[in-house]
């Protein structure tokens, strides 16, 4: 069984290796795309935005416009980020707070849209650990950077 597990698993990393890239991209952008469409809609209804801020969601800590402001501006400003793969560590980990605050502020969400969030949350935590991948700005920039700067 060991010699089976020792064959078969140098296999399946060579196979899946080349696709590691595409993985992180595809995370990256499915979380992207689902923060963004989320702050179009509250940028194109603005004032339905401000009277859930006010009287439906409980965001913690920050005053309801506050947290309207900077909520849309979060989802319309690091999606973008994301998406090219610029500071992507910390945009995830902006986003992953963001997501978990979004969920608490909201129970109504938790019957049919945490699943959502779950699986939103999981790709951002992908990203934190294992960073953009090879098709980001983050990878060229520092591949650019060690060229001119190599380590001593």
């Amino acid at each position: 069984m060991i010699n089976f597990i020792r064959t078969i698993d140098p296999f399946f990393q060579q196979l899946t290796q080349p696709l590691q890239p595409l993985l992180l991209l595809f995370s990256r952008v499915w979380v992207a795309i689902a923060f963004f469409k989320s702050g179009l809609i509250k940028y194109g209804s603005w004032d339905s935005t401000l009277y859930l801020f006010e009287y439906e969601y409980q965001v913690p800590v920050l005053p309801w416009l506050w947290a309207a402001y900077s909520g849309t501006a979060i989802e319309l400003i690091v999606p973008i980020f994301l998406v090219l793969g610029l500071f992507s560590r910390p945009m995830a980990a902006l986003l992953f707070g963001f997501n978990i605050i979004a969920v608490v502020s909201y129970p109504a969400l938790w019957p049919q849209g945490f699943y959502d969030h779950q699986l939103w949350g999981m790709m951002l935590l992908v990203t934190l650990f294992w960073g953009a991948g090879k098709l980001s700005l983050d990878h060229w920039l520092y591949q650019g950077q060690a060229r001119h700067y190599p380590l001593k």
